[in-house]
């Protein structure tokens, strides 16, 4: 369990980390509500939130490195990808991509599929690229485009977090299939999303 703390202790960090930054921004209109539109962003879409929430658990169920590397990987391709999308044309299918990133995390954890880390940093880096260009695409005119993405990497760390901390009070109260379960209502929820797309 002191592992585990451990890397929690080092995924608070780097959430500081980000916040850091933002408590030395100007306080101008465009920099304060893009910080909270930025913020507010993840938590704006079911897909969104679930499959931030489903990085975390799954990064726990394979533990290790992986507890860490995994969320690492999501948000730093995120916030390259959300970049991508000021300056380049919106890839295909992002909406789909997204709700497919939330069935393949649920069947994932579901299925308690363990990958080298690399592989489970690369999988989650590939669904960071779609959330990064919604993320970006979506951002308020009025907004500054630095606070904007501090504040959704910041709300996408937090999640993340709270999805690890989730599977560890699991598997702390010796209830490890309730993470599977998790999974399986992932992939309930991201086939009901994609029904209804």
């Amino acid at each position: 369990m002191k592992q585990y703390s451990h890397r929690i202790s080092i995924l608070w960090a780097i959430t500081y980390l980000f916040t850091s930054s933002l408590a030395f921004a100007h306080t101008g209109v465009g920099e304060t509500h893009g910080s909270l539109a930025g913020l507010a962003h993840p938590f704006s879409g079911f897909d969104h939130l679930v499959a931030m929430v489903s990085v975390g658990l799954w990064a726990a169920q394979l533990g290790g490195r992986a507890t860490w590397m995994v969320p690492l990987s999501f948000v730093s391709v995120m916030a390259v990808s959300a970049i991508l999308s000021m300056f380049i044309t919106p890839i295909p299918f992002i909406e789909g991509g997204i709700i497919l990133s939330v069935l393949l995390l649920g069947l994932l954890i579901a299925a308690a599929i363990r990958l080298p880390i690399l592989l489970s940093a690369i999988v989650v880096g590939i669904f960071a690229i779609f959330h990064g260009f919604a993320h970006g695409a979506e951002m308020p005119v009025s907004s500054d485009a630095l606070t904007y993405a501090g504040g959704f990497i910041i709300s996408t760390a937090l999640l993340h977090l709270a999805g690890i901390g989730l599977a560890v009070a699991f598997q702390k109260v010796g209830r490890a299939q309730w993470l599977r379960l998790s999974g399986a209502a992932v992939v309930v929820g991201g086939c009901v999303t994609l029904f209804s797309f």
